[in-house]
């Protein structure tokens, strides 16, 4: 019998991303390691059979002896602490609701470069805009653009090429 194989890099890529992607599947993928383990495989083996680094085999390893079952599921990640404190992104929630001008900043809407502006200058401290839309989202917060009006346009005539209009 002819045995099977699966073509491409990027197929094995994929299947790697898709452990990543669940709690479960990172956690069987972690007890399949172990099991290599206690049957006689080593850790650096493991690690070459599942793309993974030594150490990590070696920590899942140290965890299940000590932990039990309980040592492979997935733990608290704490991620980078904030730069700013809860009072600040109240007011920081509070600023978007109104003008970008009631807070100072010579523009007529809130985008991410105009608050990441605003931050560093109220509380010093430097956001990127990419972190900035991140609390837009965050917040709910919609960017809205005005409608665009033409300089020296007359009322009359707009008015009576409205579709709504009473003329």
């Amino acid at each position: 019998m002819r045995p099977l194989t699966i073509s491409g890099a990027t197929s094995v890529l994929g299947l790697q991303q898709e452990i990543q992607r669940s709690e479960e599947s990172r956690y069987d993928y972690r007890l399949h390691g172990v099991l290599l383990v206690a049957q006689g495989m080593t850790c650096p083996e493991v690690a070459r059979l599942l793309g993974d680094a030594p150490r990590s085999v070696e920590n899942w390893v140290h965890r299940f002896e000590q932990e039990g079952l309980a040592g492979l599921t997935e733990g608290e990640r704490s991620g980078r602490p904030s730069r700013l404190d809860e009072e600040q992104v109240k007011e920081i929630n509070r600023a978007l609701r109104a003008k970008p001008s009631d807070a100072s900043m010579r523009v007529n809407l809130w985008d991410g470069k105009t608050l990441s502006a605003w931050i560093d200058q109220a509380y010093g401290v430097q956001l990127g805009v990419r972190q900035c839309q991140r609390l837009f989202r965050q917040f709910e917060f919609r960017l809205r653009k005005p409608l665009p009006l033409l300089a020296g346009a007359d009322p009359a005539r707009q008015k009576k090429h409205k579709k709504n209009s009473e003329n």
